[in-house]
């Protein structure tokens, strides 16, 4: 005979009895390091030929999210483009000052002593030490079609590096299309930057190249190479998504010893775009590697989708319209199920691998041509309604009807039109 208490752990079984996780363990020592995050938003993202350059006011806004978030650094321009950047970035740095924001600013340049000097003045001006993301190419391709020597490449990282060096500014050595270069390239050009004073250095997969093997394999040999200096050295990942598979990526590279992971808010970017720091942040508390407040991670999509014109589907993993809605019978009754046996995580759940209120979010049911019974209902209940037949088989039979999903208003006008001819 079943014992009262074993009858109640039966009823109200823990998460990780109903979800068998094929995923495996995290793979990361978090006593050992944290996994910082990047964001390229208003620097790298801005370089999509898709997108409408938004206001210094919303790019303070935007910066003000990040720290919200939790995100801890950000790319904040290019301030050698020109003066509208230089102006914007001085702005931006100020602003986090002022603020006492924790969104550590970076700025990207070449690797030339003249893309430089000018966060040399900004860092000056605002208050605040720019990290400088000084980038070179790398790959054998792109020498070949820019027609450089590597000891040209050794000769311009050593001078940019020490400049930094000499004006106490950090900088972040960064050789572009790494994933596609040679290894005894990349090693005499990330040794050179860490013997000139670079406490940083990042691994590019700037085309998109990397398979998530090819990250974590990158990634290793250049953790490598530095740690042979004998210096303390974090390594970053910025990857981007011509492939699709980004996210995977930059999840292998932090595997393989990335110590920060790069990305932008909703993926935009040059050619398809960058990795999805909003993806990486719901993917990186899903693992167990942050716990970051995501609860204004969809705010901070629509202030970048409207402020930018980049696309925001509403198919759109975890904060797309449709992440937690289903019109679906089956998945309904699953839900509604879930629901009635008094668990908000089993609801959450039960279809869903993402739970919407990590995001601040909850399960949606809609009515539509694919609906069943159990829909109307609750969808009805949930608003107050008495879930009459005759108005339940009514909504049902205009729903089977449809073409889409019904929309409140037409719901509710048809409970409207049975109300009156009740009174009538």
């Amino acid at each position: 005979m079943m014992e009262s208490g074993e009858a109640a752990e039966m009823s109200n079984p823990e998460e990780s009895e109903l979800i068998y996780d094929w995923n495996g363990p995290a793979q990361i020592d978090l006593q050992e390091r944290r996994i910082e995050l990047d964001d390229e938003t208003l620097r790298d993202g801005l370089q999509s030929p898709s997108v409408q350059t938004p206001s210094i006011e919303r790019k303070l806004e935007i910066v003000h999210m990040m720290h919200d978030l939790g995100i801890d650094g950000a790319d904040i321009g290019l301030p050698a483009a020109g003066k509208h950047v230089f102006d914007d970035v001085l702005r931006i740095a100020k602003e986090i000052v002022d603020h006492k924001l924790c969104v550590a600013p970076n700025a990207a340049a070449r690797t030339v002593v003249s893309d430089i000097e000018p966060i040399v003045e900004l860092s000056q001006r605002s208050g605040i030490a720019i990290e400088v993301a000084a980038f070179i190419g790398s790959s054998p391709i792109r020498q070949f079609a820019e027609e450089w020597e590597v000891d040209r490449l050794v000769r311009l990282t050593e001078e940019a590096v020490s400049f930094c060096t000499r004006n106490n500014l950090p900088v972040m050595y960064v050789t572009e299309d790494t994933t596609r270069a040679k290894p005894e390239d990349l090693r005499r050009l990330y040794t050179a930057a860490v013997e000139a004073g670079a406490k940083r250095v990042c691994v590019a997969d700037t085309v998109g190249h990397a398979t998530p093997r090819g990250a974590k394999e990158c990634v290793r040999f250049i953790r490598a190479v530095v740690d042979a200096t004998g210096e303390k050295i974090k390594v970053d990942w910025h990857g981007h998504r011509d492939r699709g598979l980004s996210v995977a990526n930059a999840l292998a590279a932090a595997t393989a010893g990335a110590d920060r992971l790069h990305g932008t808010c909703l993926g935009v970017g040059e050619r398809v775009g960058n990795t999805p720091i909003d993806l990486l942040l719901v993917n990186m508390a899903l693992l167990g590697w942050s716990e970051r407040d995501l609860t204004r991670l969809q705010s901070y999509c629509e202030v970048v989708h409207e402020c930018t014109g980049v696309p925001f589907p509403d198919n759109y993993p975890v904060v797309g319209r449709d992440a937690f809605r289903t019109a679906t019978g089956v998945h309904a009754a699953a839900i509604i199920k879930a629901r009635k046996k008094g668990q908000a995580w089993l609801a959450d759940r039960v279809y869903s691998s993402v739970p919407a209120s990590l995001v601040g979010s909850r399960q949606l049911i809609e009515v539509g041509p694919m609906s069943g019974l159990s829909n109307v209902v609750h969808w009805l209940e949930e608003r107050g309604f008495e879930p009459r037949e005759e108005v339940v088989q009514a909504i049902f039979k205009r729903a089977k009807e449809a073409t889409e999903v019904l929309d409140e208003a037409e719901i509710e006008a048809i409970v409207r039109e049975h109300d009156s001819r009740l009174v009538g």
